[in-house]
This record gives C-alpha cells, structure tokens and sequence, in this order.
C-alpha cells in the first residue's frame, strides 16, 4: 500500500477486516494483539464496529516485520515502547537485538546437534533396515548426548 493511502486511512476508519486485509495479517490476530495490548483498542461506532486508522496498519506492519525477523512478542512489546516514545535510544535497542541474536545463535546449535543424531538415527535405519529389530529404539535406551557448550 502507497503512502497516500495510508495517509487517507488515518482520517477514515477501517473495519476489522480491511485493516486485516491491508496489513496481510488475519482478523484473529488482530483481535489477539489488542488482548495481549500491542495495539489499542480502537474507537467504536454506534453500532459497536471496531474502527482503525492507517497508523494501526502501520503498526502490524511493524509488529510482523520484526516477528519475520526473529523477535519475540515481549522484545517487540520494548521495541513499540521506544518507537510511542519520544526518543529511540539506540544502545537500548542494540542491547535487546544483540541479546536476541545470543539466543538465535544457542538455537541454531541446538538444532544443529539434533540435525547429527537424526541423521545419525536415520543412517543406523538405511544400514540395519534388514533386521527384525530397529537399533534406534536401542540407541535411544542409552544415556543422552549433551548439546555441546558455546
């Protein structure tokens, strides 16, 4: 969506469903982020409807790009804070962002370790798939591998 309707959207309302529709997120999670607080609850007409503004749309555009990049609903809950506040302090950001990059980085070694045992598993299968009984099922009665350290 171009500028110039985002900014004809702030003076109009828009129903649930286009707002859903502009932001390419479901009516669900709009309704969710507005029961978890990440967006407020907007001004009702007579009838009851709920109607949001461009500025609405702009922020679950924001809320789901830093989703799409990694972050969790509690960082983006901090990062909405600096961003409806009047400065964005960098190094409060960089702090967040670095911290959870830490915990992408012992993810991915994490899934990196259980990528080896399931091929390891898998490989135990292709050789022994002869036999009667699977020597996974062995394997898996002995003590656990531990997920190396950083």
């Amino acid at each position: 969506m171009d500028r110039e309707t985002i900014d004809q959207d702030k003076n109009s309302g828009l129903t649930i469903g286009h707002l859903a529709r502009r932001a390419e997120v479901a009516t669900s999670t709009v309704r969710y982020y507005e029961r978890i607080r990440l967006l407020t609850p907007p001004r009702r007409t007579e009838s009851n409807y709920r109607l949001y503004t461009g500025d609405t749309v702009e922020r679950l555009r924001f809320i789901r790009a830093a989703q799409v990049a990694g972050l969790t609903l509690a960082d983006i809950r901090t990062l909405l804070a600096y961003r409806d506040g009047e400065t964005a302090p960098c190094a409060e950001i960089q702090t967040l962002l670095e911290s959870r990059l830490s915990q992408v980085e012992d993810n991915l070694r994490e899934l990196r370790h259980v990528r080896r045992e399931l091929r390891s598993f898998l490989d135990v299968c292709r050789h022994n798939s002869s036999t009667e009984s699977c020597q996974v099922l062995s394997s898996l009665e002995q003590p656990a591998k531990t997920i190396p350290d950083k």
